[in-house]
């Protein structure tokens, strides 16, 4: 769908037969010129290397023809301070390269990529008109079609249903502060009469989100997000915003005000719920995780996970010595204990023992490794690691400060229970650093999370429980604040766990 154009009509020129236009555009070096209105850009990063790769840019000519363009990271400096979404532009020479197969914003066969030649100019009283945006709608039948192939990146456009587990019956109250810990918010939209599909916005996009929709006058309902990724989550269709992703509401570009009208004149459609889609709890298999943690658009997240404990993990330990003021790990100094957290107000610390015990786990569709952190492990065994470290030294008081403890009976007697875990994914994961995956809490399997949202009657009619967001529905003990899993991320993923030798307890 393109956006209506603004300008003159075109000036006849001569010199107009020397431009190229992106329909043309062939793959190999061009020394020609062409004109085009840049409608947005974006930085690429390497996902698993967290490296600039380059700016990649979406250009639409005068004839309408979108295009994905590309400059390499050693020349965005050279061109950056010109670049404004929305102007227009002068390019001299380019080379055409293959467009990429995987997450494709264009339907051109080609990319502009910028050569060491090119030059760029603003085109600033230009009377050539170019259309402002276009957009690649499509329905719910499409991104099935092509949910989790990694090919092009489509919009998505339909009216909200839920913003962060909230229905629009009265206006959401957005936490940005959770937004910006757990740096993603969750939209359920619904396309026309279609099912109702669940959009995760991911920082920048989230961000975004959150500002248009707070400094709206009116609570908005039209949500148009671009360039969403298609993935399969707990067997459901979920629709991931990735890097060049925009957001645009109501009254913004045209699309909106046009679905805004239709929504107007269709008001029974904006009421109706599809409680089997909207209220059903965001849970993962072991295979579902491990999936997501290969995604490009993977972020930390929080996800639940029905699973029976097959064995703990025997050779490594099963504890750790951890501050008493912030749980993080604490190591011997000269005299005492020390705190490795450079934001612990401690700089000494007595010391106490805290879980960090490694199961192996399984469901029907994989097995998997979880680290018990904190009070995941007390919510299992009924006991503290703290108690169960005192408990052994006092019955065998001829061992040393420095023995290891060995894996406690509480913790063996949890073998072949099976538990709906809440866990944590974070960067180690997406990097490949390992597969264990953190535990936060243990959710007795038939207690609704606290804190659900209502729906409105519509809802409450059905007795089913509301969504809520993977941050939400895994929360971490607010005993121990984040300090499980930054202990998870340093200990288990940058510590030999074969080297963390036992640290004394002092009383």
């Amino acid at each position: 769908m393109a956006m209506k154009r603004h300008g003159k009509s075109p000036a006849s020129s001569g010199s107009d037969e020397k431009v190229m236009f992106f329909v043309d555009v062939s793959l190999g070096p061009h020394e020609t010129r062409l004109r085009f209105r840049l409608i947005h850009f974006w930085e690429a990063q390497n996902p698993v290397k967290k490296t600039l790769i380059g700016l990649e840019m979406l250009l639409i000519d005068e004839q309408g023809t979108v295009i994905q363009g590309f400059i390499p990271p050693g020349r965005i400096k050279k061109y950056l301070p010109e670049m404004k979404r929305g102007s227009v532009y002068e390019l001299i020479n380019f080379y055409g390269s293959k467009n990429k197969p995987m997450y494709r914003v264009a339907d051109h066969i080609a990319t502009l990529s910028f050569a060491w030649n090119s030059e760029l100019s603003v085109l600033h009283d230009t009377t050539i008109p170019f259309d402002e945006d276009r957009f690649r709608m499509h329905s719910y039948e499409d991104f099935e079609a092509n949910c989790d192939l990694k090919g092009d990146l489509y919009d998505v456009l339909g009216h909200m249903k839920l913003v962060d587990g909230q229905s629009l019956t009265e206006r959401p109250t957005i936490d940005e502060a959770k937004v910006a810990t757990t740096r993603h918010i969750m939209i359920h939209v619904q396309s026309h009469e279609g099912p109702v599909m669940k959009l995760y916005l991911w920082d920048q996009t989230a961000t975004d989100f959150c500002k248009k929709f707070k400094s709206s006058e009116k609570t908005p309902t039209v949500l148009l997000a671009t360039a969403v990724n298609t993935k399969r989550l707990g067997g459901t269709l979920a629709l991931s915003s990735m890097s060049p992703t925009r957001v645009f509401m109501d009254n913004d570009v045209q699309p909106t005000i046009d679905y805004l009208a239709w929504l107007s004149s269709n008001p029974e459609i904006a009421k109706q719920v599809s409680a089997e889609v909207v209220t059903k709890r965001e849970t993962m298999t072991i295979s579902d995780i491990f999936s997501y943690m290969t995604m490009e658009s993977a972020k930390d997240a929080f996800f639940e996970c029905t699973a029976t404990i097959d064995d703990v993990v025997h050779g490594s330990a099963w504890y750790y010595i951890a501050c008493t003021g912030c749980h993080s790990k604490a190591t011997k100094g000269a005299n005492s204990l020390i705190c490795t957290n450079p934001r612990c107000v401690k700089d000494t610390t007595a010391g106490v023992a805290q879980y960090r015990a490694k199961i192996s786990v399984y469901d029907s569709s994989e097995q998997g490794f979880f680290v018990l952190l904190g009070d995941a492990g007390f919510q299992l065994t009924g006991r503290h690691a703290s108690e169960l470290v005192s408990s052994y030294f006092e019955a065998n008081k001829d061992k040393g400060p420095d023995h290891e403890v060995p894996v406690p009976e509480a913790l063996i007697s949890i073998i072949g229970q099976t538990h709906k875990f809440c866990v944590k994914v974070t960067d180690h994961n997406f990097s490949g650093n390992t597969r264990a995956i953190t535990v936060t809490k243990i959710l007795p399997p038939e207690t609704p999370s606290p804190t659900e949202a209502s729906l409105g009657d519509a809802i409450a009619a059905t007795s089913m429980e509301a969504v809520q967001t993977g941050s939400d529905m895994c929360e971490p003990s607010k005993s121990r604040g984040d300090s499980a899993d930054e202990e998870g991320k340093r200990t288990f993923d940058s510590v030999d766990p074969e080297k963390v030798k036992r640290a004394r307890c002092e009383k």
